[in-house]
């Protein structure tokens, strides 16, 4: 952390990233954009100093050890947090959002998947024995800023690829929210030559629907209140140009009632809704400001 001047100068010496030091400043909550390990470290050094925590990373998103070495493949060093930490999608959490001590936000491709899938299973409208197929294209920032050879600009530039095949540590968000079985979604993330933004086109097989208006209904009533919802008409899609930079879920929906197909279009920023707006979202909740301060 540190302060600069109007002309971009540092005007004192950055503060360390240590309990003690956030204690001096005063804050009352602090963001980790780190990794994973790197927050099982600092997050419960934070929280026992007494200051709120929003953490970033996959560290704190499930809620058992055992989860956790399945999809990370790493061993959780701080597994006395995963039951107290609430998980950061405000549309679905907000009741705990306020009181939480630490809010793991949620990773980019869940929260897609998670906002356009969830009221459809609640409302008993997809046919669960048929699966959900989740296809997700993301920007290059998805992978973060670490630089390696996948992401680099010969790589990506006039390419498209597909990563962590019924594998991605993403998937376990979907089911844990979603209410699902692994064995009934299947997730492929891919990787698209575009800087931000992710679209996910998901497949099932209607149950107890006649047209998309009906899908575009349980939307509309579902998300009737939030903020940050918008619902295309039926038989419209989103794109990644409409939510460039902003906070908003676009969700749209096209159905096929003679063959019972449905086909559901979801569309974030994955750097803004997918990360650090979200983040900025579930802060306001915590510290008792207006949902959208600062974010319409």
């Amino acid at each position: 952390m540190e302060h600069r001047s109007e002309a971009g100068e540092t005007d004192r010496p950055t503060i360390p990233c240590t309990p003690e030091a956030v204690q001096n400043e005063g804050l009352v909550l602090v963001f980790l954009a780190t990794p994973a390990e790197v927050s099982m470290e600092l997050a419960p050094a934070m929280l026992d100093a007494g200051v709120r925590v929003i953490d970033l990373s996959g560290a704190f998103r499930l809620r058992t050890v055992e989860n956790y070495a399945r999809w990370y493949g790493a061993q959780h060093t701080s597994p006395q947090w995963l039951a107290d930490a609430v998980y950061g999608l405000p549309e679905y959490f907000r009741n705990r959002i306020p009181g939480a001590r630490l809010v793991a936000n949620p990773g980019c491709y869940p929260t897609a998947a998670n906002l356009a899938i969830r009221p459809l299973i609640d409302a008993g409208a997809i046919d669960r024995l048929a699966g959900i197929v989740c296809d997700a294209k993301s920007g290059v920032s998805g992978a973060g800023r670490k630089p390696s050879l996948k992401t680099s600009f010969c790589e990506v530039t006039e390419n498209f690829s597909a990563y962590s095949i019924l594998n991605h540590r993403h998937v376990p968000e979907v089911l844990m929210t979603s209410g699902l079985d692994e064995c009934e979604f299947s997730f492929t993330a891919q990787l698209i030559p575009i800087h931000r933004g992710i679209l996910e086109t998901i497949y099932f097989r209607g149950k107890n629907l006649n047209s998309a208006e009906d899908i575009v209904a349980i939307y509309k009533e579902r998300y009737k209140a939030e903020p940050f919802l918008r619902i295309h008409k039926a038989g419209n899609a989103p794109d990644l140009h409409a939510v460039a930079g902003t906070n908003f879920c676009d969700l749209g929906a096209v159905y096929d009632g003679r063959t019972g197909r449905a086909v559901v279009v979801a569309a974030i920023d994955n750097l803004t809704k997918g990360a650090a707006s979200m983040a900025v979202q579930s802060m306001n909740l915590m510290l008792g400001f207006a949902e959208t301060e600062a974010l319409l």
